[in-house]
């Protein structure tokens, strides 16, 4: 087998396709989820804290000297990036735990069904056989 073919026929596997779906969808939720953060949930907290942008804290480690560039370290961008996993982390949490509630109803287990005639009589044999075996006074 040529090794095109089979690379063909990896790349063509049900879950390889999926694993590419996922990580496709992933990144465009990734902005959508980015978005939410910076542009909606960022705001309003800069504000409470005095209409301060997380972004734009840093320190300076070292200032800029003739042709060097300063040195900094921009510990705020840190901070958003943490918020944008937190964020993340807990849409994700939400959605499968709904998926996990969706699929636990499709699995409850279907009402008792009548029992069949075989099952009848060998319930009654049963039951006759507990009768023959206990001590009569």
């Amino acid at each position: 087998m040529s090794f095109l073919k089979e690379f063909r026929e990896f790349a063509m596997r049900g879950n390889v396709v999926d694993l590419a779906v996922g990580v496709i969808i992933g990144a465009a939720f990734g902005k959508i989820v980015s978005s939410l953060v910076a542009d909606i949930i960022m705001p309003p907290l800069g504000l409470l804290i005095g209409g301060v942008d997380f972004k734009s804290f840093a320190w300076v480690l070292r200032e800029a000297q003739g042709a060097a560039p300063a040195v900094v370290m921009h510990y705020g961008v840190f901070i958003q990036n943490i918020f944008d996993f937190l964020i993340v982390a807990l849409a994700i949490f939400c959605a499968i735990t709904l998926m996990n509630k969706m699929r636990k109803k499709e699995e409850a287990a279907p009402a008792p069904s009548k029992p069949t005639a075989e099952e009848t009589l060998l319930a009654e044999i049963r039951d006759l056989l507990k009768e023959q075996q206990t001590p009569r006074l």
